[in-house]
């Protein structure tokens, strides 16, 4: 990713001590800390890419859609899953994927939905909505809802963490929002802010002053969190974040395990690490305040709960998964046969036997692995 922060989180960062900043880890990177990617990495390692039936849409669940109207934000996560698209080019990755709003794409999105009745569920992301001139964004959410068969709509923005002051003083772009939220709860339909924060220290009193004016214009906001390595990864931080969050009445929603991110090795826990801080976690608040844990598979398998997994090895770091719904869209629509989803912890953490493996090596544990679970699954493919 290329480097880009507001003067806002610069001023958050600890600089006395800058090298353990939960901040600065997450925007500004040092070599020292630096790890090889895992073999088993690819770019786009979610396939947003390969399900998406017109540019900037990504079909993967059977009644939602990701709809991505831009390729900036107002800050650059150094572990952005999507930097395919996202940011200035680097000497890592040349020829992003550029996603320019404009009336021309989005009406090819805009048709694409009106003909998929299935769709409910439209995700606005990017990039980063927040960085959408509000008549755009006023322009879209009114267009969205206008189609009958899409009930629901999120928006998604890092703002209140990056840049939370814009709800404060940017009067159109926060109108933009209520009008939304108050236009779906007239048709019966419902319309919600989804944000990004992961450390306590990010919930300033200026984030609290603009989640407090959404809130009383009945904005409902709900967080997705990474769970990232030496910020976030231990109960008492994650704990708090979660009671820190709901306190100014956003809803923790996600606790995402770290995507297979280029150049973002060093935040990446292991699967093990998110089932047993979920389980730790458990209890401490009420039910309807916990975070459900959750992996979003490489090869465009879908969320699924991180204890949910078919078969785990922790010495080969290989856990395999099921999605069934998943599998089962994408045989109707892409003739394809993908039933079971891999992921790969840290090469740090596997045993050493395995963490000089090459792509080869890992495909044959793989397969060992499905050897594991055919006699339940005797059809399944891995992807």
């Amino acid at each position: 990713m290329s480097v880009k922060v507001t003067p806002y989180i610069a001023s958050l960062i600890d600089w006395n001590n800058p090298y353990n900043c939960p901040i600065r880890k997450q925007f500004l990177p040092v070599r020292s800390t630096a790890e090889p990617d895992h073999p088993m990495l690819k770019l786009d390692s979610l396939h947003e890419q390969e399900d998406s039936p017109v540019p900037g849409l990504v079909h993967r669940y059977p009644d939602k859609v990701l709809f991505l109207t831009t390729s900036i934000c107002p800050v650059y996560c150094r572990f952005c899953t999507r930097s395919y698209s996202i940011g200035l080019e680097t000497e890592a990755i040349k020829d992003k994927v550029k996603l320019i709003p404009s009336a021309s794409r989005f009406k090819k999105i805009y048709d694409y939905i009106e003909h998929h009745d299935g769709i409910e569920d439209v995700v606005i992301s990017g990039g980063d909505t927040y960085l959408l001139p509000w008549d755009v964004l006023l322009d879209l959410g009114k267009r969205l809802l206008a189609i009958e068969h899409v009930r629901r709509i999120r928006c998604a923005t890092k703002g209140l963490s990056a840049m939370p002051m814009k709800i404060l003083t940017d009067n159109k772009w926060f109108e933009t929002i209520v009008s939304l939220s108050q236009l779906a709860r007239a048709q019966s339909k419902t319309f919600a802010i989804h944000t990004h924060i992961n450390h306590p220290q990010e919930i300033t009193y200026v984030t609290k002053a603009a989640a407090d004016k959404l809130y009383k214009a009945n904005v409902h906001i709900r967080n997705q969190t990474v769970l990232l390595r030496g910020i976030n990864d231990d109960f008492d931080t994650m704990h708090k974040l979660i009671k820190y969050l709901s306190y100014i009445n956003i809803q923790p929603y996600y606790v995402y395990l770290h995507d297979m991110v280029r150049g973002a090795e060093e935040f990446r826990t292991t699967l093990a690490a998110a089932i047993d801080l979920e389980k730790e976690l458990r209890g401490s608040t009420a039910g309807f305040n916990m975070p459900q844990f959750i992996v979003d598979l490489p090869g465009g398998g879908g969320k699924r709960l991180v204890s949910s997994c078919e078969t785990y090895d922790r010495d080969t770091g290989i856990s395999i998964f099921q999605s069934p719904r998943i599998a089962e869209r994408k045989s109707d629509h892409n003739k394809l046969r993908t039933n079971l989803y891999c992921y790969f912890d840290p090469l740090r953490s596997v045993s050493s036997e395995h963490q000089h493996n090459g792509v080869n090596e890992f495909i044959k544990l793989v397969q060992q692995g499905l050897a594991t679970i055919s006699n339940r699954t005797p059809d399944a493919a891995v992807n």
